[in-house]
């Protein structure tokens, strides 16, 4: 794009290309719908099945994501945008109601701990009504280092990184990076105490 473009005008790349490229694109794209339909039906197959069918929905979880690593588990309802821009480490534990909305890439280490309805939120907007309106978005990678531990109800926003071994308390709205070895508490979430 030519710095006097919009970021709001069309091009050769197809909105998946933007969308992955990190660039504005438009939500109501039929390729995307299409992917994001595929994702509905797995994640409502995941989280209908019977729950002693361990094997059943670990082999759907690796079909949905980007990578799903050994000995992890996230417990139904799961919600995602398109599955293939989650990757999740090993032995990494999801409770109930993890929703990852997964427009631009979301890394999960290994040996995470996510409490139940954690929300992982990608996506930005555009603040000016008009391309609001007209669909248009973008989104910023999500990165969970490992042996975090994020508590029930916790949200990461767009573009945030958490180093290793950090605790993020319950509730917290986590919008900047958070360093390696801390606890951090509060909206916005705020370091209190080194690990």
């Amino acid at each position: 794009m030519t710095p006097d473009a919009s970021p709001y005008t069309r091009d050769e790349r197809t909105m998946r290309e933007r969308m992955i490229a990190g660039d504005m694109y438009l939500a109501e794209d039929p390729e995307l719908g299409a992917e994001s339909r595929r994702a509905m039906s797995l994640t409502h197959q995941i989280n209908t099945m019977d729950p002693n069918d361990h094997d059943g929905r670990r082999a759907l979880l690796g079909e949905l994501l980007g990578a799903f690593g050994p000995d992890s588990e996230i417990r139904p309802p799961f919600r995602c945008d398109y599955g293939y821009q989650t990757f999740v480490g090993a032995r990494t534990f999801a409770n109930f109601g993890l929703l990852a909305l997964d427009v631009a890439t979301i890394t999960i280490g290994d040996d995470v701990q996510i409490g139940p309805n954690v929300q992982l939120l990608t996506p930005i907007h555009p603040i000016e009504p008009g391309p609001r309106r007209d669909k248009w978005e973008a989104a910023k990678p999500i990165v969970i280092k490992d042996n975090v531990w994020l508590g029930g109800g916790v949200i990461v926003c767009p573009g945030v990184t958490i180093g290793e071994n950090t605790v993020v308390g319950a509730g917290a709205v986590v919008t900047k990076d958070l360093p390696a070895n801390v606890v951090a508490v509060g909206n916005p979430a705020r370091v209190i105490r080194q690990l």
